[in-house]
């Protein structure tokens, strides 16, 4: 007696778990950019993820990394397993874009699609790359996006001076 195997049908043009993204979500675009701000002037690192396939739609941030100024580290063995996770995305607060020879080994050995974003972390200031750390193209999609106007930038300005004493009135001012 022959097993009954139900088929399940698929669209050829729908996207399959663990594909390569192709588009990024004005969220999570949104969501590293912010991270990166407020790291400055550290780097930032994290993990992204595509929920629907061929979209990235999420900044997963991994437990126990440490930043400086040079070096982001994130301990990429503390993520449970999930197949969903297509690359990583960090900072460089020089506002270099183009990825060094650390960030091609990691894009080499772990990933898909891969961010870097520089300082000031405006919207068009970042790269997407693939594993082999050649630079490729990410639609942008979704709704919002910044807000009219300037944006903000931090500015370090190092620790403040100590404040003078209040002027004394001298006596013959008096």
């Amino acid at each position: 007696m022959p097993f009954f195997r139900p088929q399940r049908r698929r669209s050829p043009d729908a996207p399959r778990l663990g594909a390569t993204p192709t588009a990024i979500s004005r969220r999570a675009l949104d969501s590293a950019l912010a991270s990166a701000r407020s790291a400055y002037p550290n780097e930032f690192g994290g993990v992204l993820r595509a929920d629907p396939p061929g979209t990235i739609s999420e900044l997963l941030l991994v437990p126990g990394g440490t930043a400086g100024r040079r070096h982001a580290n994130f301990h990429l063995y503390m993520l449970p397993a999930d197949l969903t996770v297509v690359g990583t995305v960090h900072s460089h607060p020089s506002g270099a874009l183009h990825p060094s020879g650390m960030d091609l080994r990691l894009f080499r050995n772990w990933g898909r699609r891969h961010l870097i974003v520089g300082a000031p972390y405006d919207p068009g200031c970042w790269r997407a790359y693939d594993g082999n750390g050649a630079e490729t193209h990410l639609d942008v999609v979704g709704a919002g996006g910044p807000p009219p106007g300037p944006l903000r930038t931090y500015r370090h300005r190092g620790p403040r001076p100590p404040e003078a004493p209040p002027p004394t009135p001298l006596d013959d001012e008096v």
